[in-house]
C-alpha cells in the first residue's frame, strides 16, 4: 500500500496560491486518471482509493489548514495501518529554484510548517517528500508570499512542473525504487 498527501489549504481562497502546489498535483492526477476524491470527516480529508498494478494506493488532500496537516496524516497513517516508508508528501518549496522537484526519502520540515506538523504528530520524520520549487520571497514576507496566486507565466511554467510530479508520484505508486525516482526528477522542470 502507498499514501500519497498533497499539502493545501482548503477554501476558494487558497485555490491558486502557491502553497496549494500539492493539492494541484493529486487534482490533475485525478482529472486524468478519472478519479472521484471523497469526503471523509473522520479523517478531515478527501481520499480517493484505488490501485495501481496490484498495490492499493491512497491519495489524501487534508482539509485542515497547512499547518494541522499532521492532525489527518496521522489518523490515516494508524487507520490503515500503513508503515512510513509508503508516505510520500508532496509540497511546496521556497527554498529551491522556481519549478523544481526535490524527492528525499526522509529528512527535515525546511522550515515548511506543514511538514514540521506532520513530523510532530507522526514522531518520525522517516517518510517521503515530494518538493515543488514555488519561487523566492526575495524579501516578502513568507506567509504573504506562499499565499499570494502564481503570475499568468508562472503558471503556465508551473504546469509542466505538476506534470513531472503527477508522473513521479504514479511511478511511486506502482513500486518502482524510490532511488530511481528520485535520480529521474530531481531538479528536472
Amino acid at each position: 500500500m502507498k499514501i500519497v498527501v498533497g499539502l493545501g489549504n482548503p477554501g476558494k481562497n487558497y485555490e491558486e496560491t502557491r502553497h496549494n502546489v500539492g493539492f494541484k498535483v493529486l487534482e490533475l492526477l485525478f482529472s486524468e486518471e478519472k478519479l472521484k476524491p471523497k469526503l471523509k470527516k473522520e479523517f478531515n480529508a478527501k481520499i480517493v482509493e484505488t490501485v495501481y498494478q496490484g498495490e492499493k494506493a491512497i491519495f489524501v488532500m487534508p482539509l485542515t489548514y497547512m499547518n494541522l496537516s499532521g492532525n489527518a496524516v496521522s489518523m490515516i497513517m494508524k487507520y490503515y495501518n500503513a508503515d512510513f516508508d509508503d508516505l510520500l508528501v508532496v509540497v511546496d518549496d521556497v527554498n529551491i529554484p522556481f519549478g523544481n522537484l526535490r524527492l528525499r526519502e526522509h529528512g527535515n520540515s525546511g522550515g515548511h510548517n506543514g511538514l514540521k506538523d506532520i513530523t510532530e504528530k507522526l514522531g518520525s520524520n522517516k517518510y517521503k517528500r515530494l518538493r515543488i520549487g514555488v519561487g523566492s520571497n526575495n524579501g516578502q514576507e513568507l506567509d504573504q508570499f506562499v499565499l499570494g496566486k502564481f503570475s499568468k507565466a508562472e503558471k503556465k511554467e508551473i504546469a509542466l512542473s505538476f506534470e513531472k510530479a503527477k508522473d513521479a508520484i504514479i511511478e511511486f505508486v506502482n513500486g518502482y525504487p524510490y532511488l530511481d525516482i528520485m535520480t529521474k526528477y530531481n531538479s528536472k522542470k
